[in-house]
């Protein structure tokens, strides 16, 4: 095995963009992507695209081939694979890519995420978010996602005291950041008042803990370490890429206050990169509800568990903080285009590293950590970048 870096990205902004269409978006990521690395697409010898539900969202399935065909990587015919692990798609695709790049089969690879969302109603677009859930145990007897998140808060809440306004702080800390972010769906700032007066969707969750139903594509190109200086002067290291299953149920769950996959995968890639969550200077963690970040930054060894929400709230994870976390403005802010997540986590990590982050700039920061969950943790990738 050989060691991975990342030379190049690209992020399309993040929102409805009813302008544009599903094709569109993810060749405009993948040219950001070529452009950035300083290669032709007739260099690329293997493309993996993170996509959920693109057959139900925009009626196509095949995508693999759709991304090749149209972004003109098809001259040379190289294999194009659809990555599907709900919403962390994109985080699976990118680790694919590291897989195919360190096992020496390949030795430029492209890593894309693609979701175009907006383009059905929110009752169609919550039913496909519903069936990264057990569909015969949960969704089909009405669960849908905010309820099962809900199930988690409200234990966490019992557990170990979380309140309403620690809760509500990941959401104004992360719009805060979205503010920075030229890419977010959102970029006004909130305050805790405003989330906790936003419409009830499942109790304790109301409206401003909930990510958004968001369009938008991203990429990243990978080579092998000892190639990545052939390209660029600011290569970012890929440290370790590591996933974990759990069940894909709550009733199965041991906790519903911890999420094992998280755990496991964590574990792995702290070990695979010789290194300890205090050496993590930002992190992009999946925050899909308000109650994911607090249990995310628990569960990768940031805080003691039940320790989150109170960090949160006294600014430990703000830009500034103990360890800046979303600095994107996470999936709250930014957005949620649930396949595209995963890379764009490590676009955002990559411009950290490099130091082009501009008015979210974290100080100093060297290493960098994402974690993309799909479903409701029945899949976890966890990702280590250095510079």
């Amino acid at each position: 095995m050989r060691d991975v870096a990342i030379i190049g990205i690209g992020c399309t902004k993040f929102g409805e963009m009813w302008h544009k269409s599903f094709r569109d978006l993810f060749i405009e990521a993948g040219i950001l992507a070529l452009e950035d690395a300083g290669i032709s697409g007739a260099q690329v010898e293997a493309l993996y695209g993170g996509n959920m539900s693109s057959g139900i969202f925009v009626e196509q399935e095949h995508v693999g081939a759709i991304i090749a065909d149209y972004s003109g990587l098809v001259s040379n015919n190289i294999p194009s694979t659809r990555v599907e692990a709900a919403c962390a798609s994109g985080g699976l695709a990118l680790r694919s890519g590291v897989i195919a790049v360190a096992s020496q089969y390949h030795d430029v690879v492209i890593s894309a995420g693609i979701e175009k969302m907006t383009d059905v109603g929110a009752e169609k677009a919550i039913d496909a978010l519903a069936s990264a859930a057990d569909r015969e145990w949960e969704a089909a007897v009405g669960a849908t996602f905010p309820s099962l998140y809900a199930m988690m808060a409200r234990a966490h809440m019992h557990e170990f005291g979380t309140t309403r306004q620690q809760l509500a702080q990941v959401a104004v800390k992360n719009h805060s950041h979205g503010a920075l972010n030229p890419r977010a769906q959102f970029r006004n700032r909130i305050t805790i008042d405003m989330v906790t007066s936003s419409p009830l969707v499942a109790d304790p969750l109301r409206l401003y803990d909930c990510s958004p139903i968001t369009d938008g594509a991203a990429a990243v190109v990978l080579v092998p370490a000892e190639r990545a200086r052939e390209f660029t002067d600011t290569p970012i290291y890929v440290k370790a890429a590591t996933q974990a299953s759990d069940t894909i149920s709550l009733h199965d769950r041991r906790s519903l206050t911890t999420i094992d996959a998280t755990v496991v995968a964590a574990h792995r890639a702290f070990k695979t990169a010789g290194l300890q969550p205090r050496d993590i200077d930002v992190a992009e963690v999946h925050d899909c509800f308000t109650i994911a970040e607090i249990m995310a930054i628990e569960d990768l060894g940031f805080f003691n568990k039940g320790a989150g929400g109170p960090a949160t709230l006294d600014g430990e994870t703000a830009i500034g903080g103990k360890i800046p976390i979303n600095t994107s403005g996470g999936l709250k802010a930014c957005g949620h285009p649930v396949g595209a997540t995963g890379i764009k986590q490590a676009v955002e990590i990559v411009e950290q590293l490099r130091g082009e982050a501009n008015k979210r700039q974290v100080d100093g920061a060297e290493i960098g950590l994402t974690h993309n969950v799909g479903g409701t943790g029945g899949t976890v990738v966890v990702h280590i970048l250095s510079r």
